[in-house]
């Protein structure tokens, strides 16, 4: 077994902001269309779609407006719970003690985020 069997695509591409406005037009504006908007601890979150690419985009007031500045990119999954003890067992960096939710969607989500050699941020998430 290795991880790749709990993947089922990509889930979306985490993009902080300053202005939530102005990043919803621009990505608007590149074709792509708003599915989701909600406001999390006071933080304003998007979730703009084109065919299968999302880009989920919050604002937070850190973006750094540099080359480099995604934060992190999640990976559509199933059994999130498995995957999470696998990973926990092999030693990957895990950013999270346990698997995490939010309100989002529908009925929820639930996700884990893991660091990779480059410290780029890995979000593993299962859409309930």
């Amino acid at each position: 077994m290795n991880a790749s069997d709990f993947y089922t695509g990509i889930q979306h591409i985490g993009i902080p902001t300053n202005d939530i406005e102005e990043t919803i037009r621009f990505y608007e504006s590149l074709g792509f269309e708003m599915v989701y908007r909600t406001n999390n601890a006071g933080e304003e979150v998007a979730f703009l779609r084109a065919r299968d690419l999302m880009i989920e985009t919050y604002q937070n007031g850190q973006a750094t407006l540099r080359v480099g500045a995604i934060d992190h990119i999640a990976i559509d999954v199933k059994d999130i719970d498995t995957l999470f003890a696998w990973m926990r067992e092999r030693g990957y960096a895990l950013l999270d003690e346990r698997v995490n939710s939010l309100p989002f969607w529908e009925r929820g989500i639930r996700y884990f985020t893991i660091s990779g050699p480059n410290r780029e941020k890995i979000e593993f998430c299962e859409r309930l």
